[in-house]
């Protein structure tokens, strides 16, 4: 039996750069990002999973324009928040892992010590709205998912 599939999406993006490098020793990487892929698009979303049938699905991918989502809620919202519960489902029915990278901007910042799980999300603008409805949308799926809230991304090229 050969390596495991990973898809990873976002892979022209820091973390999706980065990705590519790090988890190429695990399995066999399939790497996509916009306009192979279309996070707007269910369909797109859910034939890039069938057709890839992989092990893992790492969605490295976001709107990541953050004062921009205020103007582009819509765009915000298809790409972080329905389209990770469309990846959700579609990983859950073929029994993989989804990794899900999300965002500190779901909290509000006031909280003087670090942010854990737990912590009650209360977001200030559109991004953060957005990554949360994500967030939930995956929790919601169930199946096997990890999510990862960044505060900060720096990768050197």
């Amino acid at each position: 039996m050969g390596q495991p599939r990973i898809l990873v999406i976002g892979m022209i993006g820091q973390i999706g750069w980065e990705l590519r490098r790090t988890l190429a020793p695990l399995g066999q990487l399939v790497c996509v990002d916009y306009p192979e892929i279309d996070l707007t698009d269910g369909a797109s979303i859910r034939k890039w999973v069938r057709d890839t049938a992989p092990a893992a699905v790492v969605n490295a991918a976001a709107y990541t324009a953050v004062d921009k989502a205020e103007t582009e809620l819509d765009l915000a919202m298809k790409i972080n928040g329905v389209a990770p519960g469309i990846l959700a489902d579609e990983v859950k029915k073929i029994g993989a892992l989804l990794v899900h990278y999300s965002t500190d901007y779901i909290f509000d910042g006031t909280k003087t010590d670090p942010y854990v799980e737990d912590d009650a999300p209360n977001p200030l603008g559109a991004y953060g709205r957005s990554k949360l409805a994500g967030d939930r949308a995956v929790q919601q799926a169930g199946g096997n998912y990890l999510i990862f809230r960044l505060c900060w991304v720096s990768c050197s090229r």
